[in-house]
């Protein structure tokens, strides 16, 4: 489903306004969604005003954008006798349809831009890899309702307007020009930064400041009628405010910290830009060779702060998502710099053969991941380097490498470990529990333990639709001193087969000891135990290991 947690915020203008009549109140958001799971347990994206209203956290720029495309589903749906509530099939279909045709435009304008600087084949080039190399796919074809992609076409059709105001200025481009980032502005506040792409364009060396300079001078009505433009833009947003919180501004509370940014968002293993999206640092690079370009201030001081601002906010991890989702509305100013990279590496023949390599690379990369994520094993918030590189261009990865996402304790190469079999039952075992089930209890005993140096433990069961938020728990203890480990049962292994493995370190100094396996469960849980293995990786001799199982 499409309009679904933060997609719900940016679009549940539509159905208040044209649907229930209640931009106020809210009244209809819990019927709803009791038939649509639109906030996916979390929580309705509003928060409680004194006066009893409920005001949208989300602006409603990308609502607008997503209009016509509502009207026409709507209609359909009253059409066909099918439930016109906003959110059944033809909305949801609607809302994808249109995410993808304001993604065809802001091509079409994109190219458009590109060609008056550069030529077919590098146009061509920088546009495949910013469309199939970065996480816009993601956004464009799977999670078309957040606000990424409608923003992308407004950043496309900016950089239209911007060269063709810089041909030709009139009236009418200055007032498309405010009232583009005024509608921007009204979808993320930040985007209020794009003021920077028309009022830097052009200036790329001294004399060409002092023309605009004095042509804006010349012709003050030109800036008139861009702030008026951005007025109209934003006055939505204003009247929507003053309607439900009785006040002109309001602020939805987001903040930022701009003196100490989290710039994991860029390096981090969780989901880095640069690492999950390796194209961008092609984008970063580009800016080094947009020399003598009139775009050339404009797009560095826009991606520059752009990024800032991106790495500053207090959620660093921007909800679930595929790499920095933050950054890929921008896509369009970035592409700038990506073609002028391109454009130089085309120059000479080995340069353009490895770009076209490199480029190839990315592709595939990136393609092969947005499946991953799709199937959950590229996780949405929590990867880690180790598990990472498990995964990396890895089509079949196995119950052990799923068990990275929680553990560190790990035996990538067991050539160096001689295995011995401890414990390996294969009797059917049912499982319910509202809290806590123990699967295994076991003592380890006797000067042998020494030798073992990881437990490699392999269990089966099969719970379907039972698995989130569960856990198989591995607890060893001797006296006061215990080591757990935890990996979580949702991963995309366990779901399909059942299966779930991981290694288990034993600490220094442990010659003996209890080992406990136990699911843990903050609700109900049927299952069926089909298999515990237990098998110790030994370093040294193996004799005087056994032991005793607790009846």
């Amino acid at each position: 489903m499409l309009t679904q947690w933060d997609a719900f915020g940016y679009y549940q203008y539509l159905p208040a306004l044209f649907i229930y009549h209640d931009c106020k109140r809210l009244d209809w958001m819990p019927v709803v969604d009791k038939e649509y799971n639109v906030s996916g347990g979390d929580g309705f994206p509003v928060q409680q005003l004194e006066n009893g209203n409920k005001v949208g956290k989300y602006l409603a720029g990308v609502a607008m954008l997503q209009a016509p495309f509502f009207a026409i589903a709507h209609f359909y749906s009253r059409y066909k006798h099918l439930p016109a509530d906003g959110f059944s099939a033809p909305y949801q279909y609607a809302i994808g349809l249109g995410a993808l045709i304001y993604v065809f435009l802001a091509l079409l304008l994109l190219r458009k831009v590109l060609l008056r600087y550069f030529s077919e084949q590098v146009t061509g080039f920088s546009l495949i890899l910013l469309c199939l190399a970065s996480n816009l796919v993601q956004y464009a074809a799977v999670d078309a309702g957040l606000s990424h992609v409608w923003i992308f076409f407004l950043y496309a059709l900016l950089l239209f307007l911007c060269v063709c105001w810089h041909q030709r200025p009139s009236s009418f481009l200055s007032f498309s020009i405010g009232f583009v980032i005024g509608l921007a502005t009204i979808c993320r506040p930040t985007e209020a930064i794009a003021l920077f792409l028309p009022l830097l364009w052009g200036m790329y060396h001294v004399d060409s400041r002092r023309s605009k300079w004095a042509s804006l001078k010349a012709h003050p009505v030109l800036i008139f009628w861009a702030i008026a433009g951005g007025i109209v833009g934003i006055f939505p947003q204003l009247l929507y405010w003053k309607m439900v919180t009785g006040s002109w501004i309001y602020d939805v509370g987001s903040k930022w910290f701009f003196l100490n940014p989290w710039f994991r968002v860029l390096f981090g293993w969780e989901k880095g830009w640069f690492i999950y999206t390796p194209v961008a640092i092609l984008f970063v690079l580009g800016l080094f060779f947009m020399k003598a370009r009139d775009f050339r201030l404009p797009v560095l001081v826009f991606c520059l702060l752009n990024i800032w601002i991106v790495i500053s906010w207090e959620d660093w991890h921007y909800g679930a998502s595929y790499s920095c989702r933050a950054l890929v509305q921008s896509y369009p100013v970035f592409a700038l710099a990506l073609a002028s990279l391109v454009n130089r590496t085309s120059q000479q023949k080995w340069m353009w053969g490895m770009m076209n390599v490199v480029g190839g690379y990315l592709v595939i990369l990136n393609l092969f991941q947005v499946e991953q994520y799709h199937e959950n094993i590229l996780h949405y918030d929590e990867m880690n380097r180790a598990y990472y590189s498990r995964i990396y261009l890895n089509p079949h990865p196995n119950a052990y490498d799923m068990s990275l996402l929680d553990t560190r304790d790990f035996v990538s190469q067991e050539a160096g470990y001689k295995p011995v079999v401890l414990i390996q039952l294969s009797t059917s075992q049912e499982i319910r529990t509202n809290d806590k089930a123990l699967l295994l209890d076991t003592l380890l005993e006797d000067a042998g333990m020494g030798h073992l140096k990881y437990l490699k433990l392999s269990v089966g069961i099969w719970a379907p639709c039972q698995t989130w938020q569960r856990h198989l728990l591995t607890v060893l203890q001797l006296g006061d001193t215990v080591k757990r480990s935890s990996i979580r049962m949702f991963n995309p292994v366990g779901n399909e087969c059942g299966d779930y493995g991981w290694y288990f370190q034993i600490p220094e100094g442990f010659h003996q000891g209890r080992l406990k396996i136990i699911l843990e469960s903050p609700g109900t849980f049927h299952g069926m135990m089909n298999r515990i293995v237990v098998t110790g990786l030994c370093k040294e001799s193996t004799s005087g290991v056994r032991l005793v199982r607790n009846q």
